[in-house]
């Protein structure tokens, strides 16, 4: 039995609502589940991919710290919206939802995107965001350890 199929009480039960308001989108990970081999018993290729969604966004993240101390608002806007891609082809929404804020605050608009504010109002957004967002990556990388039954640590 595969690791989607062991857990599907999981991800199919009431606790649904919860993790999806807590750390996931629960149909765009069913999607990526979708596409692993019914034969394959450990989810080898969605945990690639979840291994390297994971690695790509503490680095970005990294760099997104970088950008934040040189006040780099094109920068800024650039990664968060790299990260908001990946994050939402993995179902990482709260992760999703930071990066499309740093993405409109970098480009000195609201954080809805409509509106503007300026550099100073939006690198003090951004720097709020930026620690949400880790905190959310956090979350989501002890998630989808527990699911796929292993460490995503650095060097796995």
């Amino acid at each position: 039995m595969s690791n989607s199929e062991e857990r599907g009480d999981l991800v199919d039960s009431e606790e649904e609502d919860d993790l999806t308001n807590e750390v996931l989108d629960i149909s765009a990970f069913h999607e990526l589940l979708s596409m692993d081999d019914e034969n394959d018993e450990d989810n080898e290729f969605s945990r690639g991919i979840v291994h390297n969604y994971l690695e790509q966004a503490k680095s970005t993240f990294a760099d997104m710290d970088k950008a934040l101390k040189d006040k780099d608002l094109s920068k800024l806007s650039s990664l968060g919206h790299f990260l908001k891609g990946s994050s939402a082809t993995i179902g990482v929404k709260r992760v999703q939802d930071c990066c499309k804020h740093i993405q409109f605050l970098g480009k000195l608009h609201n954080m809805d995107g409509e509106g503007s504010v300026d550099e100073e109002e939006a690198l003090k957004l951004i720097a709020k965001e930026l620690r949400i967002g880790w905190v959310e990556y956090v979350k989501a990388k002890e998630f989808l350890g527990f699911f796929y039954e292993t460490d995503f640590s650095d060097g796995e």
